[in-house]
């Protein structure tokens, strides 16, 4: 598998070169291809996975500067918006409810309830995941702060590694830890390539609240009921619960105390931006900071070195970028201008548009997998919403379908990184990945455009 990738990669690699180095007499269609040449370098490299995501992001970064196909001001605008600080934030907010203790008391705690059947164990688990996607703003965080937690419950449930209900908790939390957190702004790193590139290329502003009022309830409470169904059914299995009880938990410590406070107020505020009008990229990076105030926070200097990872940061900086070299190149416009007219879309045809937009969105994710969907869309949004009719918003929020709607593993690094940290083979993640994809699309789908209508959201524009 690793060969392979880097054999996509080398051909990524030759055949962004060809096109850079395309003799072209048009200069307007010299600017095309050279553009061209890096976005495929770095859609390409991010999709082949050949190298990882943080250094293909810091190859374009700098190949962009160097070759000043635009300026420099242009590929690092990605750095400026809001959102992108809402990464570092969040990136602080995550390490220190991991270290305070907090994360791991809440999920011992939701999952005690849950232990009396196969059934409610799947659905305890998919809680504990839902609720750590409103607390921390990570994906690959919480997955490994579960995985050792579930390896215990799994024991204590008499489900061993490598079992059918085994492989149903894992899943259980990889599927719901990406998917629910994809209705959730701060959650997941596609939420935030799509809020930056709404923000920083059409002057588009998402709200936290807005944000989850138009997508928790079919994308996260329906798909994750219709999930834990299809996982008692793909993976059925019986428990057998030890009979031992579990060891008490100590009380709250001051650590965790504040660790709380932190976080509701940061929820608090996120919730509320419709009144403060504080970007949530600002209230993200004030509570990181805040975790990192000398006796208020919980990070030290040292741990903030050691622990907190900044390369999904300069990874979606780069993405950002991407979107910023596409608007400003007219790529998209250039390559997809008859689009519209080829998918059929029209001006009052709501459920149809709706439908081939997200068809349109999720094809687009298994090439440029999640994370970079949202980058290479936005460059065509201008056109989407003059074809079918609707506001520049409810183009932008259908991309959201379609990068949540999963197809295969290697579009959510996350997930694929947390499948190998659990035991998960890429076969059993795949199968209950295709049938949510394919009920998803035959059920949810139909009753996220009823959602919408109802919410106003395909009133025409005028």
């Amino acid at each position: 598998m690793r060969q392979i990738s880097r054999l996509i990669g080398g051909l990524v690699v030759l055949a962004s070169a060809m096109l850079y180095l395309w003799p072209v007499a048009d200069p307007a269609q010299a600017l095309t291809f050279k553009a061209g040449a890096l976005v495929l370098f770095a859609v390409g490299l991010w999709a082949s996975s050949a190298l990882p995501e943080y250094l293909v992001a810091m190859l374009f970064l700098l190949l962009a500067a160097l070759t000043a196909v635009v300026p420099s001001t242009v590929v690092f605008s990605g750095f400026t918006t809001s959102t992108l600080w809402l990464v570092f934030g969040g990136l602080i907010l995550a390490e220190a409810v991991r270290i305070s203790g907090l994360g791991l008391r809440l999920a011992s705690r939701l999952l005690g309830p849950f232990s009396h059947s196969y059934l409610a164990a799947l659905a305890g688990v998919t809680l504990v995941s839902s609720i750590l996607c409103f607390l921390m703003p990570a994906t690959i965080a919480r997955i490994l702060l579960l995985i050792p937690i579930l390896l215990a419950f799994c024991e204590r449930l008499g489900l061993p590694p490598g079992s059918r209900g085994f492989l149903g908790i894992m899943l259980a939390m990889l599927t719901s830890s990406f998917q629910v957190g994809a209705t959730i702004l701060p959650a997941n790193i596609p939420n935030l390539v799509l809020a930056g590139t709404a923000e920083g290329m059409h002057g588009v502003q998402i709200l936290y609240l807005e944000y989850l009022r138009l997508h928790f309830p079919i994308q996260a409470v329906a798909k994750a009921t219709l999930t834990i169904a299809l996982l008692y059914w793909l993976f059925p299995a019986r428990v057998q619960p030890s009979s031992a009880p579990a060891a008490p938990l100590p009380p709250l410590s001051p650590a965790e105390w504040r660790m709380a406070v932190i976080l509701s107020s940061a929820l608090g505020l996120w919730a509320t931006d419709f009144l403060h009008h504080i970007r949530p990229g600002w209230v993200g990076l004030g509570a990181g900071l805040v975790c990192l105030l000398p006796r208020v926070g919980l990070l030290d200097i040292h741990t903030f070195n050691e622990r907190v990872r900044l390369a999904s940061f300069f990874y979606i900086g780069a993405v950002l970028g991407v979107g910023a070299l596409i608007e400003a190149t007219r790529l998209g416009t250039t390559l997809f201008a008859d689009l519209p007219a080829i998918l059929g879309l029209a001006p009052g045809a709501d459920f149809w548009n709706f439908q081939v937009l997200s068809l349109l969105s999720t094809g687009t994710a298994m090439v440029a997998t999640s994370p970079g969907q949202p980058a290479v869309l936005a460059s065509m949004a201008a056109e989407l919403a003059q074809a079918t009719g609707w506001s520049m918003k409810t183009v932008l929020m259908t991309f959201a379908i379609g990068f949540s709607t999963v197809l295969l593993p290697y579009q959510v690094p996350p997930v694929v990184v947390g499948m190998y940290a659990a035991g998960v083979s890429t076969r059993d993640a795949a199968r209950i990945f295709l049938w949510q994809a394919l009920m998803t699309i035959m059920l949810l789908w139909p009753l996220n455009w009823l959602w919408w209508w109802l919410l106003g959201y395909f009133t025409p524009i005028h």
